[in-house]
């Protein structure tokens, strides 16, 4: 058996032999012996004759009871370190009735008690086991519990995982029939713009011939201008057919119905006419350093630290600024970016001949034609800046290199953001264009 601690020892000689708590009142016998004034009281009770010691049985005379101050004072002590060295055990594992370690467990009353609270009326006849056999059945049926919370969570995640993929498979396939849908539109409006320019390209080239040469076939050219469901030609007069002689008033009549031709297709043709939409990627070699690029350069975002890069001449050093591979001298083009997160971004176009070293004017007069979002504010890169309203989540970028001309649009509601003027942007090659600060990302979709 290990040794008592010195405090055991202590509480042991406190003690008193009949009641078997501290000491009250303790009174010294002739032999030594020391005992509550009470419990000696109790076992000596008739007239005041000789007695003997409960402890060691000596005969000892019940008038020579002398009180023991000095172990009063020891008990007081004893108390105080027992209390202490439950407190330093078990943090606050103390009876606050009798000072005593909570050691038991009452498993009726569901409560910690010391061990005079296991002799007390109270917890007499309660089922009473050590405290740490209490502690170990009851963290069994909590890892029983944590068990059971556990698999029902496992459960809960893989039903909600497979329903991700279900939702997922389901949105690609919607999304493959709306792009199949789109190709389709463009490709039959595509070709409805092809055959309406040729229309209007014979049509003017009629029009500068003599007058015998373009009436020959004026009924089959009013007739494809008919098939083209734009506003109809004035129907000519049979006594007008029949006066061909009269080749002035016949050129007047024709020359007015080609003449609202030409004044209506120019803004059918616009109204048709769309935007090739591209598939735009970063090019890291223009990067600057702070900036991270995703795998397949269809992401960027600030970087915490400065990447170790080459310094080549067509990186930026100075500007957060990227520029992507692809560039666009002739034809009209769109794509998109979408801002994944951060206060501080810009989407546009910049000409290939930008600056790339030092600090450079973000605006036209800089080769940059653009949006921004700058803390609070969105507004477009103009000399002054032009505000805007709230920046959206997504924006179309449409370039039409013919006109010089850079279109933004929320990709969400097809709202115009804001326009570039015609003639704005130079007649060179022009590049997709992002600025990226702190805490921001910007992802270019498919």
């Amino acid at each position: 058996m290990a040794a008592a601690s010195p405090v055991e020892s202590l509480q042991e000689e406190a003690t008193c032999p009949i009641c078997l708590e501290y000491f009250t009142d303790p009174v010294t016998l002739e032999c030594g012996h020391n005992f509550c004034q009470a419990c000696i009281a109790q076992c000596w009770e008739g007239p005041n004759t000789a007695a003997s010691c409960p402890q060691c049985r000596e005969t000892v005379q019940q008038r020579n009871l002398r009180p023991n101050r000095q172990l009063a004072n020891v008990i007081e002590i004893a108390k105080r370190l027992s209390f202490q060295a439950a407190k330093g055990a078990g943090g606050g594992g103390v009876c606050g009735e009798h000072q005593e370690a909570l050691k038991l467990f009452c498993e009726e009353d569901q409560t910690p008690i010391c061990v005079v609270c296991d002799r007390s009326r109270a917890h007499r006849a309660h089922m009473v086991v050590p405290i740490q056999e209490a502690a170990q059945e009851y963290k069994k049926q909590t890892e029983t519990e944590r068990q059971k919370i556990m698999s029902e969570f496992h459960q809960l995640r893989q039903f909600l995982e497979e329903q991700e993929r279900l939702l997922l498979a389901q949105l690609e396939k919607l999304d493959k029939e709306i792009v199949k849908i789109q190709n389709e539109n463009i490709t039959k409006l595509s070709e409805r713009i092809s055959r309406l320019s040729e229309l209007i390209s014979e049509m003017e080239g009629k029009c500068q011939k003599p007058a015998s040469e373009f009436l020959q076939d004026v009924r089959i050219t009013l007739s494809r201008c008919e098939k083209g469901k734009f506003q109809q030609p004035e129907e000519i007069s049979p006594e007008l057919e029949e006066q061909v002689s009269d080749f002035s008033q016949k050129t007047i009549v024709l020359m007015e119905t080609l003449r609202k031709f030409k004044d209506t297709l120019p803004s059918a043709l616009e109204s048709l006419g769309a935007h090739r939409q591209v598939n735009v990627t970063l090019d890291p070699d223009t990067a600057h350093p702070d900036l991270v690029l995703s795998e397949g350069g269809k992401s960027v975002r600030w970087g915490n630290t400065r990447q170790q890069l080459p310094d080549t001449p067509e990186r930026f050093d100075t500007e957060l600024w990227v520029l992507s591979c692809e560039g666009f001298t002739t034809g009209r083009h769109c794509w998109e970016v979408e801002v994944e997160g951060g206060r501080y971004w810009a989407v546009g176009v910049a000409r290939e001949s930008v600056g790339r070293k030092g600090r450079i004017s973000c605006s036209p007069e800089g080769g940059i034609w653009a949006v921004e979002q700058w803390g609070d504010q969105f507004r477009a890169l103009t000399y002054p800046v032009t505000p805007l309203s709230r920046a959206p989540s997504r924006i179309r970028v449409c370039l039409d290199c013919g006109r010089g001309q850079v279109t933004f649009i929320d990709a969400g509601d097809e709202a115009p953001i804001f326009t570039f003027l015609p003639g704005s942007v130079p007649g060179e090659r022009i590049r997709p264009w992002l600025w990226v600060g702190l805490g921001s990302r910007l992802r270019l979709c498919p």
